[in-house]
């Protein structure tokens, strides 16, 4: 989803080993009184990934002006959604300047930290695989350590917050729930959920069930190239993140359809079981008492996001942790950064912005 072409890097960039920054030098620009500094480390959770994506790649960190020395803030970690990169959000730099230093005006200083996810696919869903590397990790692991080790977080109230779009926000719910202690809160805006809503009318295109499985080997083992399609593309991701055929086979997966042109089931199960939808109603711990849940999907919504967004918080809305749904008016990738300003608005309990 919300997939477009990757921009090539556009600054220096930096070195850091085992999530601690060396030579620490960065291009800083700013817009205002806000600045924005490109960190780059060497990954050991993406190291000899099976796709051969980078283990080392950019990613900017907006930083308002109440971020001087020794004061400590509370940091975004945020998704981008399938198909993008970091290096849109350094390209777009002056927006997101503004945008931080705007938050920080009238809801709370904070830091915000765009996470790249990419794979040769288009995206990892941010999830542990061994058919694309060990994404979690990467994110929750390495790259929180190098973004506090120089900027230290909050030590109270709203610590972290993990936030995203679409695949972003899917990759939101998925590690604000397996890493409960590391974030506060989860902001999800149209995420991936409600599978047999949202992925299965996508998996079922004919340009996904035409594709013989011997040519789809053949992609996935590099022997052709990438697909061009899109939706094709989609699947090799999605079935990367949520069917790897396991350790002893790096980089290989299992396809949602036979040499027969068969659905198989017992894969699409697969799926089913990394829905966060089916995780919440199966698991009464999915989220912790004390975590706060925005959840939220666009009215007119291309691919059905919303609907699984408002299952999601039928289900949460009984339990003890903090949580709440939006509608918004517009389409999937509409007004992502209004979006994401009445997140954090709800977050910290300020008077919330309506979206027209």
């Amino acid at each position: 989803m919300n997939m477009r072409p990757n921009s090539s890097p556009l600054f220096t960039r930096l070195h850091v080993a085992l999530g601690l920054l060396i030579n620490f030098a960065p291009l800083i620009l700013s817009a205002g009184e806000a600045r924005m500094e490109v960190l780059q480390f060497e990954s050991h959770a993406l190291k000899n990934n099976p796709l051969h994506d980078p283990s080392s790649r950019p990613f900017p960190v907006f930083l308002p002006a109440q971020a001087t020395n020794g004061v400590r803030l509370p940091v975004v970690y945020y998704l981008p959604g399938y198909g993008n990169s970091a290096d849109s959000f350094i390209q777009d730099s002056n927006v997101w300047l503004k945008f931080t230093q705007t938050i920080a005006d009238e809801i709370a200083p904070m830091v915000l930290v765009i996470v790249d996810g990419k794979t040769r696919w288009g995206g990892s869903q941010y999830l542990n695989s061994s058919a694309q590397g060990n994404y979690e990790d990467y994110v929750c692991d390495e790259i929180v350590s190098a973004v506090e080790a120089r900027q230290p977080a909050a030590t109270n109230g709203v610590r972290r917050i993990i936030a995203g779009h679409s695949s972003g926000g899917f990759g939101a719910l998925r590690l604000g729930s397996s890493r409960q202690k590391l974030f506060d809160a989860v902001i999800a805006m149209s995420p991936d959920s409600d599978f047999p809503t949202s992925h299965l009318p996508l998996v079922k295109v004919a340009a996904v069930t035409n594709v013989p499985l011997a040519e789809i080997e053949k992609i996935a083992a590099g022997k052709l190239p990438v697909p061009e399609d899109g939706d094709l593309n989609y699947a090799f991701g999605l079935s990367a993140a949520y069917a790897p055929r396991g350790t002893n086979h790096p980089g290989e997966f299992e396809w949602l359809y036979d040499a027969q042109g068969k659905f198989r089931e017992e894969i699409w199960q697969r799926w089913l079981a990394n829905d966060p939808l089916v995780i919440v109603r199966q698991n009464p711990d999915a989220f912790a008492a004390g975590q706060a849940i925005y959840l939220e999907g666009a009215a007119q919504d291309e691919f059905s996001a919303n609907i699984g967004a408002r299952k999601i918080f039928g289900v949460l809305q009984s339990r003890p942790a903090r949580t709440t749904f939006y509608e918004p008016p517009g389409h999937h990738s509409d007004h992502i950064r209004e979006r994401l300003q009445r997140g954090l608005e709800w977050v910290y309990n300020r008077p919330l912005t309506d979206i027209h």
